[in-house]
C-alpha cells in the first residue's frame, strides 16, 4: 500500500490531475466515439457561450451538452441543464450551423451526464438523447 501510494503522489505530482468538468468531457467524447459517433468540434465557443461537443450520429448533427458531478447531493447532472441553458444552447447551436453551411442538416440535443465520485477511475455516464427541442426564437423548424 506504501508504494501505491509513493507512486500516486509521484504521478500525481507530474501528470496533475485535469478539472472534473474537463475530465467529464474527455469521458463522454470517448464515449459517444466508441458508439459511431464522429466528433466535429470540442468547446466551440460562440461569443456568449460554448457547445461542449458537436457530433454527427449517422446524417444527424449532434448539440452534446456534457455536465459532471461528483455525487447527486445536489440533484442529477442533468437538471442543470434547464430552460435558461436550453436557450443559450440553441442559438449556439443555430449560430455553429450557419457557420459550417449546415442549415439543411436534422439536428438534436443530448445530455450526458457524468457522476464521477472522487478517488474513482471511471465515471458512471448516462446518455439522454433528444433530451430537448429547440427553444426560444431560435428553434428549429422541420
Amino acid at each position: 500500500m506504501a508504494l501505491r501510494n509513493l507512486v500516486s503522489g509521484w504521478y500525481r505530482r507530474f501528470f496533475p490531475p485535469k478539472p472534473l468538468g474537463k475530465r467529464g468531457e474527455a469521458a463522454a467524447a470517448r464515449y459517444l466515439r466508441r458508439r459511431g459517433h464522429k466528433i466535429l468540434a470540442r468547446g466551440e465557443r460562440f461569443g456568449p457561450g460554448e457547445l461542449d461537443l458537436v457530433t454527427l450520429d449517422r446524417d444527424t448533427i449532434v448539440f452534446v451538452e456534457v455536465k459532471t458531478r461528483q455525487s447527486h447531493e445536489m440533484g442529477h447532472p442533468s437538471e442543470a441543464v434547464d430552460q435558461r441553458k436550453q436557450r443559450r444552447l440553441t442559438c449556439l447551436a443555430v449560430t455553429f450551423l450557419k457557420r459550417h453551411g449546415l442549415l439543411e442538416r436534422p439536428a438534436r440535443f443530448d445530455v450526458i451526464a457524468v457522476t464521477w465520485p472522487s478517488g474513482k477511475w471511471f465515471p458512471a455516464i448516462e446518455h439522454i438523447q433528444n433530451a430537448f427541442e429547440a427553444v426560444g426564437k431560435w428553434e428549429f423548424y422541420s
